[in-house]
């Protein structure tokens, strides 16, 4: 009885034993992390990308010196909405001989150039919901800068009001800045539909002041100077009249008398 107790002590204490060997050699698991934020959307200079594609540097000048391109970098890298640029290559500009941006103001070349993006990235896939939308505003704002989509078998047509164009191909589609180039510039109806500023109107050449002719010498067939004669010049004057009249009746008179005495 004694040595079955022992044995039953020794068991539970060589049990306890290897759990407690077990328990320390159990590995612990480590905390769990939170997942690294996905990195955020690289920065993408306008001025460089347009400065290299194309050629587009009619338009970036515009973009420039209107700066309209600091309105369009704010929009690509600090907004969530992206941004949508359509960019005329410069032959557009060279084939635009009428009307000419250059009658417009400096406010009007301002939405022209804002009429050419939408505050909004745009892949090429989006554009066939965007023709089911039309039309749809432009950066200029307003139903009165707005653009119609039609997309045609997968070519994108633009629809301005006052001009027609297409995207000819796609120069940058990675979000946030889609770049698409066009065959002409889009020119808004809001501003062309409208009369333009007139070119000032060149300067009448000066008349000359024309005297009237004088009385002068008026020439004969022959060329030669004559003077002009008086109603006068032709005929006797009045006492030479009389006094050849008063001569004519006495001589008249002397041989009417030589006759009498004659036959007397």
């Amino acid at each position: 009885m004694g040595y079955s107790m022992l044995f039953i002590v020794s068991s539970l204490l060589l049990v306890l034993q290897l759990s407690t060997v077990a328990a320390k050699g159990k590995a612990v698991p480590p905390p769990i992390m939170a997942p690294a934020p996905a990195p955020g959307p690289e920065y993408t200079n306008l001025t460089d990308l347009l400065s290299v594609a194309g050629p587009f540097h009619t338009f970036l000048n515009y973009l420039e010196s209107t700066k309209v391109i600091e309105t369009f970098q704010t929009q690509a890298n600090d907004t969530e909405e992206g941004i949508t640029l359509f960019v005329p290559k410069d032959s557009a500009f060279t084939s635009l001989k009428k009307p000419s941006l250059s009658n417009l103001t400096g406010d009007q070349l301002k939405s022209v150039c804002l009429f050419h993006a939408l505050p909004h990235y745009y892949s090429l896939a989006d554009f066939k919901n965007l023709s089911d939308m039309s039309p749809i505003n432009t950066f200029a704002g307003g139903n009165l800068y707005s653009l119609n989509f039609t997309d045609d078998s997968g070519t994108v047509h633009l629809n301005s009001g006052w001009s027609r164009t297409k995207v000819s191909s796609a120069v940058r589609t990675t979000f946030p800045v889609a770049v698409y180039q066009v065959d002409k510039v889009l020119l808004p109806e809001a501003i062309f539909g409208t009369d333009l500023p007139p070119m000032p109107a060149p300067a009448p050449a000066p008349v000359k002041d024309i005297a009237p002719a004088a009385d002068g010498p008026v020439a004969d067939k022959a060329g030669r100077a004559r003077a002009a004669a008086s109603p006068d010049s032709s005929s006797p004057s009045a006492s030479y009249r009389m006094m050849s009249w008063g001569i004519l009746n006495h001589l008249v008179l002397a041989i009417a008398g030589g006759f009498l005495m004659f036959f007397l």
